[in-house]
């Protein structure tokens, strides 16, 4: 096993905690303790993971996790916070994160977190290396961990783009919102199905011709979604 971390957290405890265990995983980790140092690391490095606290010095882990994003750094990112602080799950997701996890934590678990996280990646990325889904203008590419419309690369996060694969292999199918859940994010979210919606929605600004009428990613209501291919209902 190996793979470079970025660890960011400004308590010095919690650093020398994370590394250790992170280190006995089998993987390589880098250090920043304040925001500022995490955006130049993760902008001049290549890292696998970055494990992100919230409340930090210079600039906090939101801002990180979305400066990130909108350089078109695609990075998965596991957030901390305390439990006491408030947190809200679903704009840590929207802004582009991919888990997150409270303090206090066990390091076993957040090791956990990150094998799930570069697992799931791994596992999307297997298989037929030429394989590519094609739907109407619409191309992605599972092994290079990239996507298309009408030619133009698309900007997706590592959970944007499996929740569109996800679709794309399923198409004609109705998902359930439960169902994208354990699939995307491989665990329970306690329910919350906001953040699906949170998603499907940033795939449908990126995608669709018409935002408010998707003619890719169709809302079943009251079961789901399902994607389809507009192809199929143009006019002959």
């Amino acid at each position: 096993m190996s793979g470079r971390i970025l660890i960011v957290d400004d308590e010095e405890s919690i650093v020398t905690l994370l590394k250790y265990n992170i280190e006995q995983a089998g993987y390589e980790p880098e250090v920043a303790y304040d925001g500022k140092e995490a955006l130049e690391k993760a902008s001049a490095q290549s890292f696998d993971l970055i494990v992100l606290d919230v409340m930090l010095p210079e600039m906090d882990g939101m801002e990180v996790c979305k400066h990130l994003r909108q350089e078109h750094i695609d990075t998965p990112v596991l957030m901390l916070t305390a439990k006491d602080e408030e947190f809200d799950k679903v704009l840590g997701l929207e802004l582009g994160a991919d888990d997150y996890m409270t303090k206090p934590f066990s390091p076993r678990e957040v090791v956990a977190r990150i094998k799930a996280i570069l697992r799931r990646m791994e596992k999307v990325q297997a298989g037929d290396k030429d394989e590519v889904i094609t739907i109407k203008d619409l191309k992605i590419y599972p092994s290079q961990y990239e996507a298309t419309i009408e030619g133009e690369a698309l900007t997706l996060t590592p959970k944007e783009f499996e929740l569109l694969l996800y679709l794309s292999r399923n198409l004609g199918r109705v998902l359930s919102r439960d169902q994208l859940l354990q699939y995307v994010w491989n665990y329970d979210f306690a329910g919350d199905t906001r953040i699906v919606d949170v998603h499907v929605s940033h795939l449908r600004e990126k995608i669709e011709p018409v935002t408010k009428k998707p003619s890719y990613i169709k809302t079943v209501r009251g079961l789901g979604y399902k994607m389809e291919d507009p192809a199929k209902h143009e006019v002959q």
